[in-house]
């Protein structure tokens, strides 16, 4: 059971690459495996509606998009660096295992040695959980302010993919179809800061919220041996795409269930809402499995993709950005990641 009495979100700020990759051009790199198979292209963007995705130039490292995602936040939040107490980096990819990806992001953007920072890992969930960890300690009194950020590369990733596929010389179609999800993978960064209400100059509060697990089916979508996450580490991932939905799905109700008895909220109380940007099928899946209105939704995974931890505050950045809240709007964060976790947030604008 999460609630919060003194949390603010002071600011919610990104960066996305320039480069952009259509899913066409990925199809046309696979052309072989569709001929053999006898798929048309536009397979990707019909499956998932995710019609293109984006890299960051070859050598950036995750801790650069953080960085850059970190410095605008702490920009719109009008806090000085020196201020912060608290930086967690949250994404799955990292620079190396060790150390932590936050202490380059600590030292990149001039923080104080005073601050904590360290690393949480844990899928597409790692910035809620982030989120969760600061507010923690703002709630307790023991930091008045934070950043979490998280920075996430989907090129060596996508790229592996499509080698290990094409070198293949007995893939099947199961396995291609394990491999399909690799392919929507999008790059993008993220950064929030979060502060007690005594040194916030915004009244966007951080309400509270719920979180479940549901790991019987954490051999849903498994990435490779943890060798490393920086620019040149080769990656896989295999994926049970329609089965970590449905599961996906039921974990996603009982989490909405536990926040309407966390918070009192019920469906009508939810004026805009965001969730984890996976495709077309898991956000109308999603939307129905809680009962809420898709309309009240906005997307990106048609221009990103699945952006992993980035995706769904990325998105609620990017949603705020274009359409500002009035105040006392109420904002839902759906967030569910493979393992299977789910986590629930809500902010009172």
């Amino acid at each position: 059971m999460l609630k919060y009495k003194h949390v603010h979100l002071e600011s919610l700020a990104y960066e996305l690459p320039e480069n952009v990759v259509t899913s066409v051009e990925i199809e046309r790199e696979l052309a072989p495996i569709y001929e053999r198979f006898g798929l048309h292209e536009g397979r990707i963007e019909l499956m998932t509606g995710i019609r293109e995705r984006r890299y960051w130039d070859e050598h950036t490292l995750p801790s650069d998009a953080s960085t850059g995602a970190g410095r605008r936040a702490l920009a719109a939040a009008n806090v000085n660096a020196q201020d912060i107490e608290c930086l967690i980096h949250t994404s799955v990819s990292r620079d190396c295992l060790e150390p932590a990806t936050a202490s380059v992001v600590h030292n990149n953007l001039g923080l104080s040695p005073r601050a904590m920072v360290y690393d949480i890992s844990n899928a597409c969930l790692g910035f809620l959980n982030g989120v969760i960890s600061v507010a923690n300690m703002i709630e307790l009194g023991q930091v008045k302010r934070g950043l979490i950020v998280a920075g996430e590369s989907s090129r060596n990733l996508v790229r592996t993919t499509i080698q290990q596929l094409l070198q293949s010389t007995k893939l099947t179609r199961k396995e291609f179809k394990a491999a399909f999800a690799s392919l929507t993978i999008g790059s993008g960064a993220v950064a929030a800061v979060l502060t007690h209400e005594s040194v916030s100059e915004t009244n966007h509060r951080l309400v509270g919220g719920s979180a479940m697990t549901a790991t019987q089916h954490n051999d849903l979508c498994r990435g490779s041996a943890d060798t490393g996450f920086g620019a040149g580490a080769p990656m896989s991932m295999q994926t049970q795409a329609e089965t970590l939905l449905y599961n996906g799905c039921i974990l996603a109700a009982e989490t909405w269930k536990a926040f309407q008895q966390t918070l009192g909220w019920n469906n009508d109380d939810v004026d805009r809402s965001f969730c984890h940007q996976v495709g077309t099928a898991h956000r109308d899946q999603l939307y129905e499995a809680l009962g809420l209105d898709v309309t009240q939704d906005f997307s990106t995974f048609d221009v990103l993709g699945n952006v992993g931890s980035v995706s769904l505050p990325l998105t609620m950045a990017m949603g705020i950005e274009r359409d500002t809240p009035a105040a006392g709007t109420r904002i839902a964060a759906l967030g569910i990641g493979s393992g299977l976790c789910s986590v629930m947030l809500a902010l009172r604008w």
